[in-house]
Formats: structure tokens, C-alpha cells, sequence
């Protein structure tokens, strides 16, 4: 994937005081950065004073690629960290999508490095085209090399599942949340029943978020899974129109709520996440807010806070997955993948600034690829 660079740069001046050896800031930078990735997704690491990315892609085969940065700006390649051939792999790399290695997200906790992912189960008597289950590495530095903790998967829900965020609570419990795939999901919904009439699609899939809590050591999971979050079953509901475009484009039958990624503001939990198709120009990202990590969620009136910018003369579609850097002075910054005319297919990734006002409501500033 092919990205240029772009961050705030009233933003990194201010996180330099915390970096041990900062790199000068350049004067100026823009997006999209110069890293090939989808799903991106960034830690900072305190005792080497850097930054680390991790996506989907990036060069890396039969697993995920790092790169780290001093001031997110300039970009070092540091090769492949996990590979899925370690001694206690459990995913099929022969499997469609190359093994499907997506979406890691690397958390730093007790003095490890965790890398939760998403892959093709090679347990599969069903032979199921889409297989996905949700598995943890770990490792001694951000770099690797991660070995799995566990010769499979943290759990298996009976249904192909992507796109795991883990989120530490105040009080000490952990929770994993994830994607229920669209795969052999079809759902009843007016959306569905209109695109039937129109002759589009006979059916329509769905994939939904869930929430579930991680045992301690990350070794399985506690309790049963709770739906947090699906795409609307009315078409008057305020977000059926932004939710439903792959299907109402006729670009393909199926509904995506994915990509989540929750955090905590004042005493309010923040789940953002993706809808639409990650291939196509419509893939967007909104929020919803909840009390408690396992809701309910109340998605946001101001839906969606990011998605494509040719309507207004931009050349940024595909915007999604999305994760989230807090600077020490409490600013945030937003990091997705989109796509550009230059990149075409591929994904690159943006870092543009987040907010969010007084009343709580979050705003994207981008997608932008202006200098700044």
C-alpha cells in the first residue's frame, strides 16, 4: 500500500517532550503517510520511544509486518513480526485470502506484547469459504517475534469472526470485542425486502458486532457473547441511508458493521466502527456511546464522521477501520485506510485529528491530504 505522509503537525510538536529521541518534526507533512497498509493500527512504546503501526498487508506473508516511527511521521519498515507458521499456529495458510491474516491490533500489558488477529481456522470439516477465528500472540518487544499463546483459537462462537479489539477496563476486567462475518447470515429487514423487490438481491447479509470478557491470561473467554452493535432494520432509522450503501449502489448484497474500536471519554465508552464494503468507495466510519462496555449503544446523531471526499472535490474514498492515538497532552488522532486515485485499489493509511466538544460529540477532521 502505497501512502504519503501526513499528521498534525501542531500535534507532534507537542508529543516530542515525551519521546527520548524525537526526530526533528518537519515543517510540514500530509496524507495519506507512506506505509502500505489496511486496518492500521498504532501503540506507542515507552522504552524505545517510539511508535509502532500494524495493518493488514504491508509485504508481510502468511502473517503481519511493523513499522515505528519517532513522531508519526517518517515511517521504518521493521519486517515481518508474527508469522503464522510458529510453532503453535493454528490457522490454514492454503485457505482463501492467502490464510486471511487481518486486522492485528498489539496491546503492551504486564510486560508482554499481545497481537490479537484474525485468520482462516485450519479446523474445518465443514469446508466453509470464510472460516475466520480470532487468535493471540505474544512477544518480549513491539517488534516480535510473536508466537501464538495457544495452538488455536482464543474461542469459537460457531460462526467466522474478524476484526478484534480488546478493550482494559478501569476495574480490572478485559473485553474482547469482534465481527460476526456476513457469511451465511442473511437478515430480515426492510432494506433487504426493498432490494428484493427491486429484483437487486434475493437476500441481504449482515455482520454485527459483539462484545464478550477475556479470561485474565487471555486464554479463552468468560460468559456468552453480547450484540452490541448491527446495521439498522428500518429504512426510517437515521442511519439506514450512510449503513446501507453497498446494497442501495447494487454494489453487492450484504451489510457491514465491523472494524470497532472502543475507548473510554469522561464516563462515557465510544465504540466507533465500519459499515459498508472495505473494497468499495463507501466504507465509512461512525460511533455509538454507551454507559458500560457491553452497552446498550446508542449510535450518534451526527453519523458518519468519515467517509469518502469526492462529493465535495476530494479524492479520498474508502475510508475505514479505524483506530485511535491518544497524545500525552490529550489530544486525539484518528488512523484509518483509504484510498486515493493515485493509490487506486490499494489501501494507504491517513492520520487526521479527532475531537471531541463538550457535549460529547466526536468529529473527524479528514479525510485530508492537503500539506499542513
Amino acid at each position: 500500500m502505497k501512502l504519503t505522509r501526513k499528521v498534525i503537525a501542531a500535534a507532534l510538536f507537542l508529543v516530542l517532550p515525551y519521546l527520548g529521541n524525537a526526530q526533528e518534526v518537519p515543517s510540514s507533512s500530509h496524507n495519506p503517510l507512506d506505509v502500505v497498509f489496511g486496518d492500521p493500527y498504532i501503540i506507542y512504546d515507552d522504552a524505545t520511544a517510539r511508535y509502532y503501526m500494524y495493518g493488514t498487508g504491508g509485504g508481510a506473508k502468511n502473517g503481519f509486518a511493523a513499522y515505528s516511527s519517532d513522531d508519526l511521521v517518517n515511517w521504518r519498515n521493521e519486517g515481518q513480526v508474527y508469522h503464522a507458521g510458529n510453532e503453535n499456529g493454528w490457522s490454514d495458510s492454503t485457505a482463501a485470502w492467502g490464510g486471511a491474516y487481518w486486522a492485528p491490533e498489539v496491546y503492551a500489558h504486564k510486560g508482554k506484547f499481545y497481537l490479537f488477529y484474525s485468520a482462516q481456522w485450519k479446523d474445518n470439516p465443514g469446508k466453509e469459504l470464510e472460516n475466520f477465528r480470532i487468535g493471540v500472540a505474544v512477544a518480549d518487544k513491539p517488534t516480535g517475534p510473536f508466537v501464538d499463546l495457544q495452538n488455536r483459537p482464543v474461542f469459537d462462537p460457531g460462526y467466522p469472526i474478524i476484526d478484534a479489539n480488546v478493550y482494559f477496563a478501569d476495574d480490572g476486567r478485559i473485553y474482547l470485542y469482534y465481527s460476526r462475518c456476513c457469511y451465511k447470515h442473511p437478515v430480515q429487514s426492510e432494506v433487504a425486502d426493498w432490494a428484493k423487490r427491486k429484483g437487486w438481491f434475493d437476500e441481504i447479509e449482515e455482520s454485527w458486532v459483539y462484545g464478550i470478557e477475556l479470561k485474565p491470561d487471555f486464554s479463552g473467554v468468560i460468559g456468552e457473547p453480547v450484540l452490541l452493535l448491527r446495521p439498522p432494520v428500518s429504512m426510517n432509522d437515521a442511519q439506514a441511508e450512510w449503513e446501507s450503501r453497498s446494497v442501495t449502489s447494487r454494489e453487492v448484497n450484504r451489510r457491514w458493521t465491523e472494524g470497532s474500536f472502543t475507548f473510554k471519554h469522561g464516563d462515557t465508552y465510544y465504540m466507533m466502527y465500519s459499515a459498508n464494503h472495505f473494497a468499495g468507495e463507501n466504507y465509512a466510519v461512525g460511533y455509538a456511546t454507551a454507559k458500560h462496555p457491553f452497552g446498550p449503544y446508542t449510535k450518534a446523531t451526527n453519523n458518519p464522521v468519515l467517509e469518502k471526499n469526492t462529493a465535495t472535490g476530494g479524492q479520498v474514498t474508502g475510508t475505514g477501520h479505524n483506530s485511535v492515538v491518544f497524545l500525552p497532552d490529550g489530544r486525539m488522532l484518528c488512523v484509518y485506510h483509504g484510498r486515493t486515485r493515485q493509490t487506486g485499489d490499494e489501501r494507504v493509511v491517513f492520520i487526521d485529528e479527532m475531537k471531541i466538544d463538550d457535549n460529547g460529540l466526536l468529529t473527524v477532521q479528514g479525510p485530508t491530504t492537503r500539506s499542513q
